[in-house]
C-alpha cells in the first residue's frame, strides 16, 4: 500500500485535455475569451458569444434555465478569476489574443486603446522576467524604479478607449445635471455612473437610483463598453442614458 506522502503521487501532472470541459466555451467550443458567467446557474462563456446568443435566446446555453424573461444581458457578469486561470492553464493564449486585438484596431486605422496596450506591457514585462529568472524583480533598486514609474504613468484611464455620454433625468423627482455631457474610460461602469450622479444631486445614496438606455434597466455590473456594444451599436451619436429613482415605474 502506498504511503500517503508518497512522491509519486505528489507530483502527478494532470493533462490540459482532462480539463478542457471547464475552461473551453460552450457555443464556440474554443478557450474561454472574456469570460462571462450567467448569475443564476454560474455556467460561463466567452463573452462574445454569449451577448451574441442572449440577442435571441433568454435561457442558458448549458441547462436551459430561464436567465430573465425579457432582460438577459442584465444577469450576466465579467468572471476575471476564470479569465485568468484559463490564461495561466493554456500557454500562449493571453500573448495570442492580446495580438488579434491589436491587430484589429491597426487593420481598421483606429488607436489601440489604452486598456490592451496596458495588458501587452504588463505580459510582456512578465515574460521578461520570467526568461530572466526574476532576477530584476529581486532588486530593490529595480523594484523602486518600477513604482516610481508606474506611479508617473497613471493618468487616470485618459490613455483608454473613451465613451461620450449624454445623462438625462426622466423624472420630476430628480434634478437634472448642470453638465450632462461627460466623457469617460469605457472600462467605467454604471455603478460608476451611479455613484456620480449621486454625489452631484446630493443623493444619500447611488441605490436610489436606475440608469436606462433604450429604456431597458442597465446592470450596475456593466462596462460602458459592453453597454456600447449590446445597445448602441450602430448609433454614431453619443450614447444616451436616463436616470431615475428606483422606486418610478416605466
Amino acid at each position: 500500500m502506498a504511503a500517503i506522502g508518497n512522491p509519486e503521487m505528489l507530483t502527478r501532472k494532470i493533462k490540459l485535455w482532462d480539463i478542457n470541459a471547464h475552461i473551453t466555451c460552450r457555443l464556440c467550443e474554443g478557450y474561454l475569451i472574456d469570460a462571462t458567467t450567467v448569475t443564476e446557474c454560474l455556467h460561463t462563456f466567452c463573452r462574445s458569444c454569449l451577448v451574441k446568443y442572449l440577442e435571441e435566446n433568454n435561457t442558458c446555453p448549458t441547462c436551459r434555465i430561464v436567465i430573465h424573461q425579457s432582460h438577459p444581458l442584465q444577469y450576466i457578469g465579467h468572471d476575471r478569476t476564470m479569465q485568468d486561470i484559463v490564461y495561466k492553464l493554456v500557454p500562449g493564449l493571453q500573448e495570442a489574443e492580446m495580438k488579434k486585438q491589436r491587430e484589429f484596431y491597426q487593420k481598421l486605422g483606429m488607436e489601440v486603446p489604452g486598456d490592451i496596450k496596458g495588458e501587452l506591457c504588463n505580459m510582456k514585462t512578465h515574460l521578461d522576467s520570467q526568461r530572466n529568472g526574476d532576477l530584476k524583480s529581486e532588486d530593490p533598486a529595480n523594484k523602486e524604479a518600477g513604482e516610481e514609474k508606474a506611479e508617473e504613468d497613471n493618468d487616470y484611464h485618459r490613455s483608454d478607449e473613451q465613451v461620450s455620454i449624454c445623462l438625462e433625468c426622466n423624472s420630476s423627482k430628480l434634478r437634472g445635471l448642470k453638465r450632462k455631457w461627460i466623457r469617460c474610460s469605457a472600462q467605467a461602469t454604471v455603478l460608476h455612473l451611479k455613484k456620480f450622479i449621486a454625489k452631484k444631486l446630493n443623493l444619500t445614496s447611488f441605490n436610489e437610483l436606475d440608469i436606462l438606455c433604450n429604456e431597458e434597466i442597465l446592470g450596475k455590473d456593466h462596462t460602458l463598453k459592453f453597454v456600447v456594444v449590446t445597445r448602441w451599436r450602430f448609433k454614431k451619436s453619443p450614447l444616451l442614458l436616463h436616470y431615475r429613482p428606483k422606486m418610478d415605474l416605466l
